[in-house]
């Protein structure tokens, strides 16, 4: 665990079968649907005996993904499904389990090759998970939150938004940094402050609820909504926070089904981790 696998491969060719073996069962908490894994991985092509990309290369981040969702190839996928943190899998992947009918021409894996993977579960964060604390008040010309598992429920001021980003800690987080280029996992809930303007009960236009888990996305780097960057990277794991996000750092004058071009956006965030 924690470090690159050494992987020989037999002189005998592949069987064909999908194997997936738990050398090392670990301790921690079981992985289920919908939750989402952080895991670290050794690979290697069992016909070249090439050393594939893994995530110990060149300092390389982990995989981090959403339990049974097929946010992954399968073999990574079912491998991780019902192993405990610190459980050491070892995956042979026949191509249907691993880069399917075309392979993958960068990773040099051809259509027909089978795919050897040793995974480390390193963390599992469970789909129902919220950040805990004491969460404290903002002010009435804000919206106001309050938070169940996982949805939020927020109250919208009968006022006009700020125009500006709105960036505010509801509750502290005490752990890492959120820095640019992690994948933060995230429960969220979004309402469009227009549609919602002085009610109580704001409708959610999308929460991680409605998703059954956490996102998980990279924060920083220009692959979510430049609000969720600018609002997002500095925060602590383990925080809370609302977001309200003007129509230039939100979807602009784009119109989306359920949310008007220029729309101000507000979004109530847990930051379950950041790897």
């Amino acid at each position: 665990m924690g470090r690159k696998a050494d992987i020989t491969l037999p002189k005998a060719n592949p069987s064909g079968r999908f194997v997936i073996n738990t050398l090392t069962k670990g301790r921690g908490r079981t992985a289920e649907e919908n939750d989402v894994v952080v895991v670290h991985y050794t690979a290697k092509s069992w016909k070249s005996g090439k050393s594939l990309p893994g995530t110990y290369d060149n300092a390389g981040a982990p995989k981090v993904f959403s339990v049974g969702r097929g946010a992954v190839i399968p073999a990574l996928d079912r491998a991780v499904q019902g192993q405990r943190v610190g459980s050491l899998v070892l995956v042979v992947a026949p191509p249907a389990a691993a880069y399917g009918t075309t392979g993958n021409p960068g990773l040099g894996v051809s259509a027909t090759d089978t795919v050897v993977f040793v995974v480390d579960v390193a963390k599992v964060i469970a789909a129902d998970s919220v950040v805990t604390g004491r969460q404290r008040a903002v002010p009435e010309n804000l919206p106001q939150v309050q938070v169940g598992r996982p949805a939020a429920t927020i109250a919208v001021p009968d006022t006009a938004p700020p125009k500006g980003l709105v960036s505010r800690t509801l509750i502290d987080g005490s752990g890492a940094t959120v820095k640019a280029g992690q994948t933060v996992v995230l429960q969220y809930s979004l309402a469009v402050w227009k549609a919602n303007r002085g009610k109580d009960k704001a409708e959610l236009f999308d929460s991680t609820e409605s998703q059954r888990g956490p996102a998980s996305v990279v924060i920083g780097s220009g692959n979510a909504l430049e609000g969720w960057d600018k609002g997002l990277v500095g925060t602590t794991v383990g925080s809370r926070a609302l977001l309200v996000v003007p129509p230039d750092l939100g979807y602009g004058t784009q119109a989306l089904k359920g949310i008007p071009a220029d729309s101000t956006l507000v979004f109530v965030f847990d930051v379950l981790a950041a790897a």
